[in-house]
């Protein structure tokens, strides 16, 4: 009887965990479907959700009209480079911030956490103006370090849980054998907070991947614009969304981070539960 009722309880827990991870799926499952359509069939009320004949029309329209490629490129490259750049910057800071006394950290973790608080709308004209003033307000190295800025704070806040993590001790025997402190942390530091490494920097790389309003602000030349802008423009002559290519643009956009997620999961997970350690 204690065994029936233990399998009772993890059968529904396991149902429950499968309608949770369909129910985060389908509306991905419904973007793809509709990307398969034709124009005529997705207007059509009432229709199916699986596409009564298969086209990929909306994918080469997404490709060759609205250069969805270039686009995913220049989105690809700016969020590679705001992620590197801001793990470079995130782990000796967080470093200082776990190895420090409280009583000078305190300050400094008070404005990082009031940081995340501020509206986007409240800097991005001051931010505008100081990109402008330094040739940066077109360009994606502009867009980079608003990036970088906009993410670090979340970064060091997270890397900074991972470090308070290792012992002193280790960093104590290679301080005693000799070893400065770029090395304590580029030869043993990195290597012990590598799956928090992992975990920051996909947050960084998303967070940029799928940033919209400073792109939007930031960027004017259309070869430089990101892949979320280039959605935004997918209209017809009437002003009115062009779904199915639409559709299709978001799938190529999801990809990506789909890929990229699936190379580092195991990582990520290990990132996350070493992060929720008490400290």
């Amino acid at each position: 009887m204690v065994g029936e009722r233990k399998v009772v309880p993890r059968l529904f827990m396991t149902v429950l965990l499968y309608a949770f991870v369909f129910f985060l799926a389908f509306p991905f499952l419904w973007l793809i479907f509709t990307s398969l359509k034709s124009s005529s069939e997705i207007m059509m009320r009432g229709g199916s959700l699986l596409p009564q004949q298969v086209t990929f029309e909306n994918y080469l329209t997404a490709v060759r009209e609205e250069r969805i490629v270039g686009s995913a490129l220049n989105t690809l490259k700016v969020s590679v480079a705001s992620a590197l750049l801001t793990l470079l910057i995130a782990t000796p800071a967080a470093y200082v911030l776990a190895r420090r006394p409280k009583g000078i950290n305190q300050p400094v973790i008070g404005w990082i956490l009031v940081s995340q608080a501020f509206p986007l709308i409240l800097i991005i004209i001051p931010l505008f103006l100081i990109l402008n003033r330094l040739s940066l307000g077109n360009t994606h190295l502009g867009l980079v370090l608003v990036y970088v800025v906009w993410s670090l704070p979340f970064v060091i806040w997270m890397l900074r849980g991972y470090v308070q993590n290792i012992p002193v001790e280790i960093e104590l025997a290679a301080a005693i054998d000799g070893a400065n402190h770029l090395r304590i942390i580029t030869q043993i530091l990195i290597p012990l907070i590598l799956p928090g490494l992992v975990a920051t920097g996909l947050y960084a790389f998303i967070n940029a991947w799928n940033e919209f309003f400073f792109a939007l602000v930031l960027l004017k030349s259309p070869e430089l614009q990101t892949i979320q802008i280039n959605l935004a423009r997918f209209r017809g002559i009437e002003g009115l969304a062009r779904w199915g290519p639409l559709a299709a643009g978001s799938v190529i956009a999801t990809i990506p981070t789909l890929i990229l997620f699936g190379f580092i999961q195991r990582g990520l997970v290990s990132g996350l539960l070493s992060g929720g350690v008490k400290q």
